[in-house]
Protein backbone atom coordinates (compact mmCIF):
# COMPACT_ATOMS: atom_id res chain seq x y z
CA UNK A 1 0.00 0.00 0.00
CA UNK A 2 1.36 3.42 -1.00
CA UNK A 3 1.53 6.43 1.29
CA UNK A 4 0.78 8.71 -1.65
CA UNK A 5 -2.68 9.97 -2.45
CA UNK A 6 -4.20 9.88 -5.95
CA UNK A 7 -3.33 13.56 -6.50
CA UNK A 8 0.37 12.83 -5.94
CA UNK A 9 0.76 14.24 -2.44
CA UNK A 10 2.28 12.21 0.34
CA UNK A 11 0.39 11.53 3.55
CA UNK A 12 3.33 11.53 5.94
CA UNK A 13 1.62 13.89 8.35
CA UNK A 14 4.06 16.76 7.75
CA UNK A 15 3.02 19.85 5.87
CA UNK A 16 5.28 22.21 3.97
CA UNK A 17 4.39 25.75 2.99
CA UNK A 18 5.33 26.81 -0.52
CA UNK A 19 3.51 30.14 -0.76
CA UNK A 20 5.49 33.36 -0.40
CA UNK A 21 4.42 35.12 2.76
CA UNK A 22 4.55 38.88 3.08
CA UNK A 23 2.87 42.03 1.90
CA UNK A 24 2.37 42.57 -1.84
CA UNK A 25 2.08 46.16 -3.01
CA UNK A 26 1.51 47.15 -6.64
CA UNK A 27 3.09 50.32 -8.00
CA UNK A 28 2.55 52.25 -11.23
CA UNK A 29 5.87 52.73 -13.02
CA UNK A 30 6.34 54.72 -16.22
CA UNK A 31 9.11 54.30 -18.78
CA UNK A 32 9.13 50.49 -18.98
CA UNK A 33 9.03 49.21 -22.55
CA UNK A 34 10.94 45.93 -22.95
CA UNK A 35 12.45 42.85 -21.40
CA UNK A 36 15.57 44.78 -20.43
CA UNK A 37 13.40 47.14 -18.38
CA UNK A 38 11.76 44.18 -16.67
CA UNK A 39 15.10 42.53 -15.89
CA UNK A 40 16.62 45.76 -14.59
CA UNK A 41 13.77 46.53 -12.21
CA UNK A 42 13.51 42.93 -11.03
CA UNK A 43 17.22 42.95 -10.20
CA UNK A 44 17.38 46.40 -8.59
CA UNK A 45 14.21 46.10 -6.50
CA UNK A 46 14.93 42.47 -5.65
CA UNK A 47 18.31 43.46 -4.16
CA UNK A 48 16.64 45.55 -1.43
CA UNK A 49 16.51 44.16 2.10
CA UNK A 50 13.14 42.67 2.93
CA UNK A 51 12.03 42.19 -0.69
CA UNK A 52 10.80 38.63 -1.21
CA UNK A 53 9.53 38.84 -4.82
CA UNK A 54 9.19 41.25 -7.74
CA UNK A 55 6.75 40.87 -10.64
CA UNK A 56 6.98 43.40 -13.48
CA UNK A 57 3.96 43.75 -15.81
CA UNK A 58 5.14 45.77 -18.82
CA UNK A 59 1.71 45.98 -20.48
CA UNK A 60 0.01 47.33 -17.36
CA UNK A 61 2.97 49.53 -16.42
CA UNK A 62 2.97 48.04 -12.94
CA UNK A 63 5.42 46.40 -10.58
CA UNK A 64 4.20 44.14 -7.76
CA UNK A 65 6.64 44.00 -4.85
CA UNK A 66 6.28 41.44 -2.07
CA UNK A 67 8.05 42.45 1.13
CA UNK A 68 8.51 40.83 4.52
CA UNK A 69 7.06 43.93 6.20
CA UNK A 70 5.40 47.16 5.07
CA UNK A 71 7.35 48.45 2.03
CA UNK A 72 9.39 51.64 2.11
CA UNK A 73 7.74 53.61 -0.72
CA UNK A 74 10.39 56.36 -0.69
CA UNK A 75 13.24 53.85 -1.00
CA UNK A 76 11.46 51.95 -3.77
CA UNK A 77 10.82 55.22 -5.64
CA UNK A 78 14.51 56.14 -5.35
CA UNK A 79 15.68 52.74 -6.65
CA UNK A 80 13.20 52.86 -9.56
CA UNK A 81 14.15 56.45 -10.39
CA UNK A 82 17.90 55.67 -10.17
CA UNK A 83 17.33 52.81 -12.63
CA UNK A 84 15.88 55.30 -15.14
CA UNK A 85 12.14 54.84 -14.61
CA UNK A 86 9.52 56.73 -12.63
CA UNK A 87 7.48 55.25 -9.80
CA UNK A 88 4.30 57.32 -9.94
CA UNK A 89 2.59 55.80 -6.89
CA UNK A 90 0.65 52.82 -5.62
CA UNK A 91 -2.16 51.47 -7.74
CA UNK A 92 -5.68 52.23 -6.58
Amino acid sequence: MSCCTPDGTCSTGTATATATKGTTTVYDVSGMTCGHCKATLTKEIGALDGVLAVDVDLEAGQVAVTTADEPDDALLAKVVDDAGYELTGRTA
